[in-house]
């Protein structure tokens, strides 16, 4: 997460201090991504450095206001006009445990797969929960609270979830097939046309769920 050019993003709408910045993030986000306040003030300090923030100095209550400098709001614009690339993708711990898992004897991968995808299916339905209130918050007007940004968090968050799920589900059939292959026992692997686990059917019910609103 670019913290940096988040801050830059937030300071195009006008000056602020630190806790603002982080409260403003947070709210937007749905502190799905809580900042601490200490790399706020290390980030701002660094924009400062670099010329694209600039020190106001006190506003007479105790906060230091920061402001865009013209060449942070052309980073910040550059930041919306430049899409996201993953060249060096982030720690993926559950791929990790699983890559480590069916390297040590002893580990039951298995296991790990259907413990992981139960609290994954758990995590999908909370997140499809929270995107109904928040779709009921933005229908209604009287409110006074606008989820717009908070549902296409919390969209993005659904859709990584199932695909962490299907990825799961790929995981132990191609694990099945494997063993099918080594010691020539009959092994349950998913098959397009099946009918769907237990796992699965929850999966496409907290999905179907989610489209419905």
């Amino acid at each position: 997460m670019s913290i940096r050019h988040s801050l830059l993003a937030l300071l195009s709408e006008g000056p602020r201090y630190g806790y603002q910045l982080r409260g403003d993030f947070e709210s937007r986000t749905g502190s799905t991504w809580p900042l601490n306040i200490g790399q706020v003030y290390t980030t701002l300090d660094r924009l400062e450095r670099d010329g694209l923030v600039v020190n106001d100095g006190d506003d007479g209550a105790g906060h230091v206001i920061y402001r865009l400098s013209e060449a942070g709001r052309a980073e910040a614009d550059g930041w919306f006009a430049t899409p996201v690339v993953n060249q060096n993708p982030p720690r993926n711990e559950l791929a990790i445990k699983l890559a480590l898992a069916l390297t040590l004897d002893g580990v039951d991968v298995a296991t790990i797969i259907q413990t992981q995808r139960a609290a994954s299916i758990t995590t999908l339905q909370d997140f499809t929960r929270q995107r109904r209130t928040a779709a009921a918050e933005l229908d209604a007007p009287e409110s006074g609270t606008d989820s717009t940004a908070w549902l296409l968090v919390l969209d993005a968050l659904i859709f990584e979830t199932e695909a962490e799920i299907r990825w799961l589900d790929h995981c132990e059939g191609w694990l099945a097939k494997r063993a099918q292959t080594s010691d020539g026992t009959a092994t349950r692997t998913p098959a397009n046309g099946s009918p769907a686990s237990g796992s699965e059917a929850t999966h496409e019910d907290a999905q179907a769920e989610r489209v419905a609103k």
